[in-house]
């Protein structure tokens, strides 16, 4: 069965696992290719994902946000150890 991808990027909670989901393809990029610009991208990339997450913060179902922002944390502590580390 295939989903309206319309009806599922209006979803909040959608929203922020799939910018999750972008920030860690960002984060990873930055690994793999440390520079300025890599880990810029991953920094704005992580931004937008924070943001994702608090505006899904605002719906009911909590378990999918706690999730969002579990994965959010891994992805930030994974950009700031490459940064400490280069």
């Amino acid at each position: 069965m295939k989903y309206d991808s319309s009806l599922q990027s209006r979803n909040p909670i959608s929203q922020a696992q799939n910018s999750v989901e972008s920030a860690h393809r960002a984060v990873s990029q930055a690994h793999t290719h440390p520079t300025e610009q890599t880990v810029e991208q991953a920094e704005n990339a992580l931004e937008k994902a924070e943001r994702a997450v608090d505006q899904a913060g605002l719906s009911h179902n909590e378990t999918a946000v706690e999730l969002a922002e579990e994965m959010l944390a891994e992805e930030q502590e994974r950009l700031g150890k490459l940064k400490r580390d280069t």
